[in-house]
């Protein structure tokens, strides 16, 4: 561990000269990269400082015991706070998803089923708005397809963290999020009263810095613009300002009507073409590379069922980690953090097992 941490004070003091050169901050998307590492590096020393500090104090709490026994209460005190410091550290060190500091895109469909799923989606929506409120982050709606009583059938999400922290990043706490959310519940248009079970989907990806990080070359993408509808089909616009954008090569479709204008309905567009396409790339890393980075509990397959929202009992459940609690009136009010940590534990001890198998 010696070792690792000399390499990583080495890095830490390279990567704090380059942060002080004019030049690294007049490229935006650099300058962001630099400080995301440079922050999670700073942890990790401020936490080998600590660790080096309580081990001093505890080796003079143990020479001053053996003199005179009034001294001697200080030494489990500082054993204990030494292991979870050491701990702590132990964490830090686990090589980290390089995404997490970044800012995402998070989309939400409703499942087949009529009225219930798009509902749910619509509830779904709030939950993150209301959790990325509490986290400090910007929630902006890039686009939304509503449902007849009120609920969506899709919608497109861009969340913008505060911190450079790669620790406290939106990408480090949501990329847990994707997969199929269950709901059990009486729907409003149910006149018997009968729990019926849907589900909506929820994909994340990690929001592309700068444009140029990822190239569209004009001729990869087909441009189309129609007349925005709203629920029911109905035209809600009397020009064409909705967009729809086909990338060629891979056939990926995202469409956008939200805003009245088409410029701004194109650069929306793009900004969730450019996070699908760095995930797309992302994943096929990961698919040559499956013992890289590949998360534990973030699964790739979009169909797993990861949730289920049990409103009768009012309980929440995670199928990947086991967490259950009965305050899911308290979740979909944004309540989130305890089931995300969940995800981010059971994922750091997943990379702790297999660093000590490596």
């Amino acid at each position: 561990m010696a070792d690792s941490l000399a390499g990583l004070r080495a890095e830490h003091a390279s990567l704090q000269e380059q942060l002080s050169d004019s030049a690294v901050h007049s490229n935006p998307a650099l300058s962001k990269k630099l400080n995301r590492r440079y922050s999670e590096l700073s942890a990790i020393l401020a936490a080998d400082e600590q660790v080096s500090k309580l081990e001093a104090d505890l080796e003079a709490s143990k020479e001053l015991a053996a003199e005179d026994e009034s001294f001697a209460s200080e030494v489990p005190v500082l054993e204990e706070q030494l292991a979870e410091a050491s701990e702590k550290l132990r964490r830090l060190l686990i090589p980290r998803d390089p995404d997490d500091g970044r800012d995402v895109i998070l989309e939400i469909k409703a499942g087949e089923g009529g009225a219930e799923p798009a509902l749910f989606a619509g509830d779904l929506l709030r939950m993150y708005l209301h959790y990325a409120s509490s986290k400090g982050w910007k929630a902006e709606v890039l686009d939304r397809t509503e449902s007849d009583l009120g609920g969506i059938k899709d919608c497109q999400v861009a969340i913008k963290g505060s911190s450079s922290d790669p620790a406290a990043g939106v990408w480090a706490h949501l990329k847990y999020e994707g997969g199929v959310h269950r709901v059990q519940r009486v729907p409003v248009t149910e006149t018997q009263g009968r729990i019926h079970t849907s589900a909506a989907g929820v994909l994340v990806f990690p929001e592309v810095d700068e444009p140029e990080e990822v190239e569209i070359p004009a001729n990869e993408i087909r441009v189309d613009v129609f007349r925005s509808s709203g629920p029911g089909g109905q035209s809600v616009n009397t020009t064409d300002s909705a967009v729809r954008i086909t990338h060629i090569p891979t056939g990926i479709v995202v469409s956008m009507q939200n805003e009245k204008s088409q410029l701004q309905n194109r650069e929306a567009a793009m900004r969730v073409l450019r996070a699908r396409l760095l995930a797309a790339q992302q994943e096929a890393i990961e698919a040559e590379q499956s013992a890289a980075r590949k998360s534990q509990v973030r699964t790739v397959d979009r169909s797993e069922r990861i949730r289920t929202y049990n409103f009768p009992e009012n309980r929440i459940a995670d199928h990947r980690t086991g967490y259950k609690a009965y305050n899911l009136d308290q979740v979909m009010d944004g309540a989130l953090e305890p089931i995300v940590q969940s995800a981010i534990k059971m994922d750091e001890e997943a990379r702790l097992a297999a660093l000590g198998n490596a």
